[in-house]
Order: structure tokens, then C-alpha cells, then sequence
């Protein structure tokens, strides 16, 4: 294999998690009559350009199906965080009814819906149609398509170049990330910001995150990557936050390398960071694989110790990073009873390889589960705070990454 931005032949083997199906490719009654298909999980970082990536198989319509299972509105901690970004990126950039933004990956409207209720035109660019349904009724214009240059060039030709693009966890989840980032550049205004968030790579090291790592997602990237990528696409990086969404996030502002506007030194202490967190070093990919396998002994360990004390275990969240989690530790249903979501669209529905099934909330009530195992540790402090009357019960919440973990319930 090749790496995906530079071409130079991928040596550096980072990750090895097997076998899996796609983790969003929820099972239906009907499907667990019929064979899985899974593809291999591994990881490559490119000594190159730092890229880190998965290896290629399985194609972008096979895993963003038009029956995609993701709605971002469910958390409300993620709905708060893009409220937050609305009014701030409003006030920074001064967005008015003269602008257009657009987001790239607009899900089911979760973001767009603060500028249409700012009277700011926006475009949604999603292609899966489940939630541009749902972003649609919001009364947010949608393109079901999958964005690159040639969507990009498209827009331009119809007048639609944007003021503001955004791309929140999407940038990791583009097969051809080349082809998307110079779709940016063309669809950008001259004068105009991008602004990308996604989960950083030197915080998936950091924190053990391995369980993000799944077939949607592509690139696994740190700035040092993004800086090259997109000088490679004519565009440059002047700013950067780090934020604490996805366990650990970066946000790029991103524009034309033609345009005037000076580098922060946010950009030169986060380069730093990386260099000093060891992201440059060949060592710290390779030696990432017996991290992941304690996590998953772990979590085995525990699971088959409750199931001989007679103990209930469920889980929380149907969330892809437990698929990840599950599937590689070989979890089924024997170990983990069910797991609930909030999401209605993938209530009554199994868990892709665990065929674990998903049941509502109210479950935990019904079942009374002696421990219940938060998977999206991410919202770890909103599912405890939502669901904290398990503890009426005797019930304790338990998260497996960065550590095996049982929390308290307040």
C-alpha cells in the first residue's frame, strides 16, 4: 500500500485489530440470518508526510449506506458545542445574510440550523439520505452528494463559492483525502475560511484511543499532516484550538496561501507538541499494538469475571468506537446482555459483528443491569448524568478506555 497523500510505500505498521464489519452497518432481524462482510482493520503512519491511515478496502458507499445510522442531534453535549461554534465563528468572521457557509458532512442539520435561525444562507453538502431528511425539514438546503473537486467545481459554476466552509468530523473520514482538500480550495471564496474539526492523533496516542479507529475512518491526523496536505491543495493553516470533543480534538482555520492574514503562534506550539508527544518517531507507531491489547485483555477479564459472580452486564451506546471495541476483544452477548442508545434509528437493531442488541434507554430500568459499560467514553459524564438512578439499584457505570474504570454515579 501506498500512502494516500504522498504516494510513498507504507512501511510502519501501526495497528493490527483484525477483522470487522463496518461499524455503522447496524444489523437488522432479517440480517442476522444472512453473513457479515468484514474487511481488515489496520493502521499505517507514513514516515513521509506523518499521515496515519488505514489500509484500503472497503469503498465510501459501502460504509455511508443511504440508511446511515449517525444522527449528531442525539447528544446534546455535541449539540451545545455547535451552538457555541456558531455564535463564535458569527462574531469572528462576521457572518451576515451577504455570506454564504456551508458545511461539509451537514449530517441531519445539528450545526446549520444556528445560521438559519441567524437569517445566514448556508448549504448542506450530505450524502447519506437519512439524516439530509432530517436536516432538510429544518429547512436547511442539502446536496446529496460526496464532496470533492468535482462537486466543488459544480458550486462554482452555480455561484455557490462560500464565505465560511466547515467540516467537522469529516476530514478523517475521506477516502481520497487530496481530492477533498482541493475541493476546499475551489469552493472557497477568495477571502474566505475553512475551519476543520477532527480528532487529533497525538491524542489517541496519549489516551489509548485505538477504539477510534474504525473503517469510516480513513486518516488519522495530526497538524504536522494537515499543514502538508494542504500546501499540497494552495491553501494554508493560520490558526488552531484544541479542543476536548471526540476525546480530544483540533480545530484548523484554513484558507487561500494567497491571502494576507498572518499565522497565530498557536500553529508553531502545536507542531512542538507533536514533535515533543513523538509523533515524528517510528517507534511510537510501532510500539502502540500491546497498548490496545491490555485494554481489550481488561475488559475481557472483567466481563468474564462477572458473568461467573452471576452479574448483568449491558452496555451504553451504540457508538462505532464500541463496535471497535467489542469486535476486537470477540464481546457477544453471553458477556454483554444488550446496550442502549438514545437514537430511535438504531433502536431494535444489533450491534455490527457482536450482534449485541440495541434497546432504549428505559431498558436500564426494566433490566437493572449491575454494571453497564459507557462505550462513546467521549459523553461518558452526559450518559452518567442523564442515567445516574442506576445507582438505585446498586448499578455502577464502567468506561474501558484509556483504562478499565468503574465511575461514580454522580
Amino acid at each position: 500500500m501506498i500512502c494516500r497523500h504522498c504516494s510513498t510505500p507504507l512501511e510502519h505498521l501501526f495497528l493490527d485489530l483484525g477483522a470487522a464489519p463496518p461499524s455503522n452497518a447496524y444489523l437488522t432481524n432479517n440480517d442476522l440470518r444472512r453473513p457479515e462482510l468484514t474487511f481488515p482493520l489496520r493502521l499505517y503512519w507514513c514516515h513521509c508526510c506523518g499521515l496515519a491511515q488505514t489500509e484500503d478496502y472497503a469503498e465510501a458507499d459501502q460504509l455511508f449506506s443511504h440508511d446511515y445510522a449517525y444522527f449528531s442531534s442525539v447528544s446534546s453535549s455535541w449539540l451545545e458545542h455547535a451552538a457555541r461554534y456558531a455564535a463564535m465563528i458569527t462574531d469572528r468572521l462576521a457572518l451576515s445574510a451577504k455570506n454564504l457557509v456551508m458545511e461539509i458532512a451537514s449530517n441531519d442539520g445539528y450545526l446549520l440550523k444556528n445560521f438559519v435561525a441567524a437569517d445566514i444562507p448556508c448549504l448542506g453538502i450530505e450524502p447519506t439520505a437519512s439524516t439530509a431528511t432530517a436536516a432538510e425539514q429544518l429547512g436547511i438546503p442539502v446536496r446529496r452528494e460526496f464532496f470533492g473537486v468535482s462537486l466543488a467545481r459544480q458550486l462554482v459554476e452555480e455561484g455557490q463559492q462560500a464565505d465560511l466552509i466547515i467540516g467537522n468530523n469529516v476530514y478523517a473520514h475521506v477516502p481520497d483525502i487530496n481530492d477533498f482538500t482541493a475541493g476546499l480550495a475551489i469552493a472557497l471564496k477568495p477571502g474566505g475560511t475553512i475551519t476543520l474539526e477532527f480528532p487529533h492523533l497525538l491524542r489517541l496516542i496519549e489516551q489509548n484511543q485505538f477504539d477510534t479507529v474504525y473503517h469510516e475512518h480513513f486518516s488519522y491526523l495530526s497538524l504536522t499532516a494537515v499543514l502538508r496536505i494542504f500546501t499540497g491543495a494552495g491553501l494554508k493553516v493560520i490558526d488552531v484550538e484544541q479542543l476536548p470533543t471526540h476525546g480530544g480534538s483540533l480545530r484548523v482555520y484554513g484558507m487561500h496561501q494567497s491571502d494576507a492574514r498572518s499565522s497565530s503562534g498557536a500553529v508553531e506550539d502545536l507542531l512542538n507538541q507533536e514533535r515533543q508527544g513523538g509523533l515524528l518517531n517510528s517507534t511510537t507507531y510501532t510500539s502502540f499494538q500491546q497498548r490496545a491489547d491490555r485494554i481489550k485483555d481488561d475488559l475481557t477479564v472483567f466481563l468474564i469475571e462477572q458473568k461467573r459472580n452471576g452479574k448483568i452486564v449491558a452496555g451504553y451506546g451504540a457508538a462505532a468506537k464500541g463496535n471497535t471495541l467489542l469486535n476486537y476483544a470477540g464481546i457477544r452477548p453471553d458477556l454483554l446482555s444488550f446496550v442502549c442508545d438514545a437514537a430511535p434509528s438504531k433502536q431494535g437493531k444489533y450491534l455490527p459483528g457482536s450482534r449485541i442488541p440495541i434497546l432504549p434507554p428505559a431498558a436500564l430500568k426494566e433490566r437493572k443491569p449491575d454494571f453497564v459499560l459507557i462505550l462513546p467514553w467521549n459523553i461518558a459524564a452526559e450518559v452518567v448524568q442523564q442515567h445516574s438512578s442506576i445507582s438505585e439499584w446498586g448499578g455502577q457505570f464502567v468506561t474501558a478506555v484509556p483504562q478499565l474504570v468503574l465511575l461514580d454515579n454522580k
